[in-house]
């Protein structure tokens, strides 16, 4: 299921016939094309990635199947993690030129340099974490298409794509679905791909995105080179306005502390309503399942860590309750009571972490840590103000 911020249940509206038809179309669409592209001959597979599997299927001269290659899940089945090209790769130059000398320039300096291999940028050990636990899942359950897609979403025209590919082949990164959208928006393709959560370095895009219900982030660079495990994802999240909706951050913004101590100590059995990253943090849990039923839990290549100001004795009781009545799990939760983020997250050291106030996405950097900002809640209000 796309990872946006509407609900599910027996209260959510139930889907139309004519929807239902639509979906049924667009399996027989898949299948057909999938079909086809399964049936190709080539004698050359496609590319493999670092963890040693492939995100399409090859055949051989002979058409016989790899076994060493897997299909590429089904948007339905997958989930879609959309980057876009600034996320992924260092184009801090690259913008300057199209900033300051015009699209045509920029278009031809690419051009120019396509054999050029970009630098890795905020976002690419993410998506290299995400191709391991790919190529882990793929070890225990080889025809469970359950796993991570990656699309690379980028406003840049075609022309630029050559030197994308180049970049990626050159990394050895699964990423076979590309959408350049030549400047236009890229949010209707978001959803078209059934988006689970996109990433990017244009703020705007992703305000958009959080506006149509999609998990999104600005992503920014750290100000320290650190060093990242190869073997475990590991994912940081904040709690009100980014796991939780911004209730009680509204709270206290606007009534202070002591306010919000007695809201969530009256409140403590009621479950918070969800944030917009609450459905990725859903998707990390279900892949974790599939580890622990095959009895991989204490080699799990995926962590998750709520990392929030709340305090523990006075407000964190109704964040793990709320948890629990989710059924979702969260391996380590540290609660700072208004503590800096920045000195806990390098000891965790995430792939990438998610909050949606900038003094604590620009703490992290200062220390080395990728941050993602989600522009959700009441913080955002106060951000713009200040």
């Amino acid at each position: 299921a796309p990872g946006t911020m509407s609900g599910s249940g027996p209260d959510a509206p139930q889907p139309s016939e004519a929807a239902e038809a639509g979906l049924q179309e667009a399996e027989q669409d898949w299948a057909a094309a999938k079909a086809f592209y399964d049936n190709l001959v080539s004698k050359r597979p496609r590319p493999v990635s670092a963890g040693g599997r492939a995100g399409v299927r090859g055949l051989g001269a002979a058409g016989g199947a790899n076994p060493l290659l897997a299909p590429q899940p089904k948007p339905q089945h997958a989930i879609t993690v959309a980057v876009s090209s600034r996320a992924l790769f260092d184009l801090v130059e690259e913008r300057r030129i199209y900033e300051e000398q015009g699209l045509e320039k920029y278009v031809e300096y690419q051009q120019d340099n396509e054999n050029v291999t970009l630098k890795p940028g905020p976002a690419f050990h993410f998506v290299k974490a995400l191709e391991h636990v790919n190529a882990r899942l793929l070890e225990l359950y080889p025809d469970d298409e359950e796993r991570f897609d990656i699309v690379l979403m980028t406003n840049n025209h075609a022309q630029v794509g050559v030197r994308l590919i180049n970049s990626i082949n050159h990394y050895g990164l699964t990423i076979e679905r590309f959408c350049m959208t030549g400047g236009k928006s890229p949010i209707g393709y978001l959803t078209a791909y059934l988006t689970n959560l996109y990433l990017s370095a244009d703020s705007e895009k992703v305000q958009e995105a959080i506006e149509a219900g999609i998990a999104s982030a600005t992503m920014f660079t750290a100000n320290k080179d650190v060093a990242y495990s190869d073997t475990q994802l590991r994912v940081a999240f904040d709690g009100d306005a980014v796991l939780f909706s911004d209730e009680s951050e509204q709270i206290v913004k606007e009534q202070g502390l002591d306010r919000f101590f007695e809201h969530e100590q009256l409140n403590e059995n009621k479950p918070l309503a969800q944030g917009p990253l609450k459905g990725f943090l859903e998707d990390l849990g279900k892949l974790q399942k599939k580890f622990y039923a095959k009895n991989e839990r204490l080699n799990c290549p995926i962590r998750t860590f709520l990392v929030t100001a709340r305090s523990a004795a006075s407000s964190g009781a109704r964040v793990l309750k709320t948890l629990r009545s989710w059924g979702l799990e969260i391996d380590e939760a540290l609660f700072l009571a208004g503590a800096p983020k920045g000195p806990i997250l390098v000891k965790i050291r995430p792939h990438i972490f998610f909050d949606d106030q900038m003094f604590h996405i620009e703490g992290a950097q200062k220390l080395g840590t990728i941050a993602a900002h989600v522009p959700y809640g009441i913080a955002q209000k106060y951000h713009k103000s200040a």
